[in-house]
């Protein structure tokens, strides 16, 4: 097996070239993940502090009608300010021993090693966003990115606004332990909504899709074929589907407006592969190469958001 330069390029040079792949791989096979890419809200950013997202919380109060020569108001306009998101690192290695290289003799069986190392780097990433984009941020330390469960609360700060005191920057949510009806989707949905701007997924556990199958007649069981076609099971709901996920939290279901949310990658940055380097740990017969992500889950507008939690079939 050769240890050189060129063999560190040729594993370096076919990660890089899976790359692309890795990417689509990773934001078709989860249907939030999905959902945002396929809405146009998963972007890259240059680089900076933070990640800031303007925000219109109070009407131009300026507005009025006026007769002939009537003074027309210029008060200068409040109502604007900014969430300010810190960026989050996620990280995969992929490494191979010495052992590995030895028993997978040339080019051709160790580009097969790791192939089968990237799909595994590949599945793990999908599962580890995934489940961090649906919790509070708070895990690792507070080293995860931001989630579903903090941004759609009725309370706490985001992007360094708290709700407390700030009532457009809450969400609603009902949290009754009961058993999960079709009136109580109604109100989330409804509250969420302002004419034609209305949530456009409903995400559920795997429990509370199927409760929520079990309230519909036959007749009325639609979905949304889109979805569908992706492999992903849905219902609708008004005009939107509902659609369960494994990192669900418990007893929740989430109606997200996701033309307020973006999950932000820094350039350069996002899901980049380092070269294979031999070494990279002192002591440690083997080669390893990075896979590099920078970016955080942002929103803009937490009231056209809403979400149940303690519900049950």
């Amino acid at each position: 097996m050769p240890g050189n330069a060129n063999f560190d390029t040729l594993l370096s040079t076919t990660l890089l070239n899976y790359r692309p792949t890795l990417v689509d791989n990773i934001f078709t096979a989860r249907v939030l993940l999905d959902h945002l890419n396929s809405a146009g809200r998963v972007v890259v950013e240059t680089g900076g502090t933070q990640i800031i997202e303007p925000l219109v919380y109070a009407q131009n109060g300026t507005v009025g009608s006026y007769a002939g020569y009537d003074a027309i108001d210029l008060t200068p306009q409040e109502g604007i300010t900014a969430a300010e998101y810190d960026f989050k690192q996620m990280a995969a290695s992929i490494a191979i021993s010495g052992i590995e290289e030895a028993k997978n003799r040339g080019p051709e069986a160790i580009i097969k090693l790791l192939q089968a190392k990237i799909m595994q780097a590949e599945e793990s990433i999908k599962e580890n966003l995934n489940d961090m984009l649906f919790g509070d941020g708070t895990g690792n330390g507070g080293k995860d990115f931001n989630g579903l469960a903090n941004i759609i609360d009725a309370t706490g700060t985001v992007g360094n606004i708290n709700a407390s005191g700030n009532s457009w920057w809450a969400s609603y949510e009902e949290n009754t332990s009961t058993a999960l009806t079709t009136a109580q989707m109604a109100t989330a949905y409804n509250t969420a909504s302002r004419g034609n701007d209305h949530p456009d997924l409903i995400l559920t556990t795997q429990t509370l899709f199927e409760k929520y199958e079990s309230l519909l007649t036959p007749q009325v069981r639609y979905q949304d074929t889109t979805k569908a076609n992706l492999g992903f099971q849905n219902l609708m709901f008004k005009q939107t589907p509902v659609v369960y996920d494994v990192s669900a939290p418990t007893g929740n279901m989430f109606f997200m407006n996701s033309k307020y949310l973006k999950l932000v990658g820094m350039a350069d940055h996002w899901f980049e592969t380092t070269e294979f380097q031999k070494g990279t740990v002192a002591g440690v017969d083997a080669r390893y190469a990075l896979i590099l992500s920078f970016g955080n889950l942002t929103c803009s507008n937490r009231a056209r958001q809403a979400k149940l939690t303690a519900k049950t079939a």
